[in-house]
């Protein structure tokens, strides 16, 4: 007979808006174990299993910490609710927790100061708005996919509050009867109740015990601290000022993230991180709001998992307008869950682009026609260990939909290539990881050959300021005595002269060191690198703080006209490093926007 023999949530500290889903352990009538569901429309042997969800019923409105959501508040900040701060940023679970965050909290404030005598108003911020319930808590639901209007939890609707269950003095109220359940703003403070037992068909009388867990409090999701678009138009690459009466072809938004993988979100590599904070059912949701809420119209990501492609991303930013584009990482070497491969994720917006072609790098591949022209065959089998890593790019070339403004390129097509790539991880394979850049700028010069088109290249490079990698991409070459190119095994990067390229790509942050005076470029200016010009930091955890992505664009055909800002490391040092709570990748995003540049009469 269909038995339940164990349940348990991976988290039991729900977040508003990310799903709980239990892990429900049966045992079949032919003795296997299971963890799929039997519902009533598929009885195993005349026996189905039936869920329900309670919340417990109480009329205390609760607050609960900005800081440490899984703590009630104790405080309230006034210079908040003064300056008109949303409320759920006001409050702080002890006057400890309050004053190890003043030196952030504080900046809540200069903002709030700031905004009201620049624009007599609330600042206009690039995502994160939020909406405060009476109870002044934030109701951080996704609008058009979580919030409680459209929620339903599962096949059935959320059930009123009539449905009630008194248990040992505790009122609980129904809210649902399917196996997942997606908590909302009203089940803020309240503990979660959920029951699982075996059914009976026939007679729908109850076969063996009834399984319960009970919840941590229901905690709102942490928002993540907006981050401005910073305007540095007005320079070129070599940081002259443009005429005021540049004619170009119309601007674009370029978005670049590593999301980190579930399959390396381990606990043991990012200890720090509280695990409900870490699960994948939270950091979808924190990373989903996020990446819709900077609106880009081309959006490069990597780490994106095969499932999480096909299951998640490419679905919910279908709902944004999106279109996807997909590459898997090859997995000769990976010997896991082929679902579970991570890849580079491509989306741009259908209303601005349009998907001309599609090329897919594979970086095995090259490392096969390489061995075969230039490894003796006895060892080949040692080379092939060595360049096989199962890193690929993903490149599309994109046809612009906005018209172009150029008085010479009216009529004119405005194709555009992204590259997308995700660069082999060790940091002993220098000549690996120079080569696999090498590879991708040597088939970028054929596309640029073919067409008169800007390119972007974006990625986790796995490269930090100054190496060889990072070299030949900016300068479009390696300096011959430059310390990475005594890595070589192989032979592959010799002669030194052959690392270059003609495509002239700049780095799109360092926009920000060749601008003088203006609101927050300073600030954006102490948060670079002064001898490379890049930013200190896109990859911050416990134990390694550097630069390792990028956004490259071709100066001869675009110009940057605004950077996403970026995050200091006090702000996140905070919560040790990433992931964090408010943060959900180990990496930062990285935004540009892009002007066309018209292009000359032929």
């Amino acid at each position: 007979m269909l038995s339940v023999l164990r349940v348990h949530l991976p988290s039991d500290i729900p977040i508003v808006g990310c799903e709980l889903t239990p892990y429900v352990l049966q045992r079949r009538p032919d003795k296997s174990l299971s963890t799929d569901d039997v519902p009533e429309s598929a009885p195993v042997d005349g026996h189905f299993l039936r869920y329900k969800w309670y919340r417990i019923q109480s009329d205390k409105k609760v607050t609960v910490c900005s800081v440490h959501p899984s703590e009630q508040a104790t405080l309230q900040c006034l210079g908040c609710v003064k300056a008109k701060i949303p409320v759920a940023k006001s409050y702080h679970c002890s006057p400890k927790c309050f004053s190890d965050a003043w030196q952030h909290h504080r900046v809540l404030h200069d903002r709030a100061a700031s905004a009201v005598s620049e624009n007599g108003n609330e600042e206009e911020e690039l995502f994160g708005r939020f909406n405060s319930s009476g109870s002044g808590v934030v109701n951080t639901a996704l609008s058009g996919s979580l919030s409680s209007s459209t929620l339903t939890n599962g096949s059935a609707p959320l059930y009123p509050q009539t449905v009630t269950q008194r248990s040992g003095g505790v009122t609980w109220i129904e809210v649902g009867r399917s196996k997942t359940y997606t908590p909302s703003a009203d089940d803020i403070g309240h503990v979660l109740k959920f029951e699982c037992v075996v059914v009976d068909a026939e007679t729908k009388l109850l076969v063996g015990h009834v399984n319960t867990i009970l919840t941590s409090c229901v905690i709102p999701a942490p928002s993540p601290s907006p981050r401005r678009l910073i305007p540095v138009s007005g320079v070129d690459m070599m940081g002259n000022v443009d005429s005021d009466d540049r004619v170009s072809s119309g601007t674009f938004t370029v978005l670049s993230y590593n999301i980190l993988a579930e399959v390396y979100a381990s606990s043991e590599f990012y200890s720090y991180c509280p695990s409900w904070a870490l699960s994948w059912q939270y950091r979808r949701q924190n990373l989903l709001r996020e990446i819709v809420g900077y609106r880009a119209d081309i959006v490069c990501l990597q780490e994106v998992q095969s499932d999480h492609f096909e299951e998640f991303f490419a679905p919910e930013l279908d709902k944004h307008g999106y279109e996807a584009l997909y590459k898997r990482k090859t997995n000769e070497v990976y010997g896991g869950n082929i679902d579970t491969v991570d890849g580079c994720a491509t989306f741009f917006r259908r209303d601005r682009f349009s998907n001309v072609k599609k090329y897919e790098v594979e970086f095995n591949k090259a490392a096969q026609s390489l061995t075969e022209a230039l490894v003796p065959s006895t060892q080949k089998k040692a080379a092939l260990n060595r360049l096989v890593k199962d890193n690929v790019a993903l490149i599309a070339v994109l046809e612009a939909k906005f018209s172009n403004q150029g008085g010479d390129n009216l009529g004119k097509r405005q194709l555009l290539c992204v590259a997308n790539t995700h660069i082999n991880v060790p940091q002993d394979l220098k000549d690996v990881k120079l080569w696999q850049v090498h590879t991708l700028l040597k088939g970028l010069e054929k596309i640029a050959a073919s067409a008169d088109i800007p390119m972007l290249v974006c990625g986790d490079f796995n490269s930090v300021p100054g190496s060889a990698p990072h070299s030949l991409l900016a300068m479009g070459k390696v300096d011959p005595v430059h310390p990475d190119l005594l890595v070589d095994p192989l032979g592959i990067l010799r002669p030194s002269s052959k690392l270059a390229h003609q495509l002239l790509l700049v780095s799109a942050y360092s926009s920000f060191a060749r601008m003088g005076a203006g609101p927050g470029l300073e600030q954006q200016k102490r948060r670079l690198d002064s001898t490379t010009n890049e930013p200190l930091f896109t990859n911050c955890t416990r134990d390694f703080i550097g630069t390792l992505d990028y956004i490259f664009y071709t100066a001869d055909s675009l110009t940057v006209e605004s950077l996403l800002e970026l995050l200091d490391e006090d702000s996140l040092r905070k919560d040790t490093a990433l992931p964090s709570p408010e943060w959900s990748s180990d990496h930062i995003a990285l935004l540009a926007e892009f002007r066309c540049k018209p292009r000359p009469r032929r």
